[in-house]
Order: C-alpha cells, then sequence, then structure tokens
C-alpha cells in the first residue's frame, strides 16, 4: 500500500511575487529592523556594521570577484535644538508624511529606549498596513521622477 493513499492531495499553486504592497511593507519593515540594530548597538556602546556581498570587475585580470563589504546604515534619528530625539521614518530616499493634516513627518521622543520602543511598535504597525497609504504616495512620487 502506497503512502500516498493515506494523505490527503489537493491541487496547488505557489504564488512566486508577492503583491507591491506586501513587498513595500517587507522592504519597510526590513530597514526599521537595520535602525533598531543600530539604535541597540548604540546604546551598548558598539557599532553596527551589517555586511553585504558586493560584485566588481579586477582591472588587471579581468575576472569577476565577490567580496564581502561593510554596508553603511544612516540614521533616521537626531537631536533636535530642544534636546528631544526626533524620529523620521524613511522609503528610500523620501521621508513619509506621518499625519497629511499637519504634515508632520517626524515623531519626537524623550531618550533612546523610548526610540528603540517606538521603532519596534513601528514595525509591528508596518506589517497591520497602517503606513500602506503614506509608503504608496512616496512610492509614485519616485516612480513619477523616473518619467513613467
Amino acid at each position: 500500500m502506497s503512502i500516498l493513499s493515506n494523505l490527503k492531495l489537493v491541487v496547488g499553486k505557489r504564488h512566486l511575487t508577492a503583491s507591491p504592497v506586501v513587498h513595500r511593507r517587507n522592504k519597510l519593515v526590513a530597514k526599521l529592523h537595520e535602525q533598531i540594530e543600530l539604535c541597540e548597538a548604540k546604546k551598548a556602546g558598539n557599532t553596527y556594521a551589517p555586511k553585504h556581498l558586493k560584485t566588481y570587475t579586477n582591472k588587471q585580470t579581468g575576472e569577476r570577484m565577490t567580496v564581502e563589504a561593510v554596508k553603511r546604515v544612516k540614521e533616521w534619528f537626531w537631536i533636535s535644538d530642544s534636546g528631544k530625539i526626533n524620529l523620521a521614518i524613511k522609503y528610500g530616499a523620501k521621508t513619509l508624511t506621518l499625519n497629511k493634516k499637519t504634515k508632520a513627518n517626524c515623531i519626537e521622543l524623550t531618550n533612546g529606549d523610548e526610540l528603540i520602543s517606538t521603532l519596534k511598535a513601528l514595525k509591528a504597525d508596518v506589517l497591520d498596513g497602517a503606513l500602506d497609504e503614506a509608503i504608496e504616495e512616496v512610492s509614485t512620487a519616485t516612480r513619477e521622477g523616473f518619467g513613467r
């Protein structure tokens, strides 16, 4: 007797690509994760230096080589004149508008612990779709910049 006769068999099709909305969310969540790691490393007094693979062509031999390089992560936060921490959420090179009525684009925080907890909460909110409209707006503006 075959093992297949004991199993439930169905017709299934695997989707190779995610919807654009899910792709944008995942992209922003990955960047938020980098910011969380950066903040936690700064809090511990360390440096955060993620690695990525970089491919280049050797000019003497002409062969393609892959090396591991340090990825540069820019901080999304800074200390304002009032001594508070301002946090801007970025999608690519653009800053997201967090409130359409007031055109607010930063979150004001008091200390580093609040910054880390806010980033973690934002990460969960992005997965729930809270910033989809702001991401779509920035993404559309970027596409229009390329003349599409």
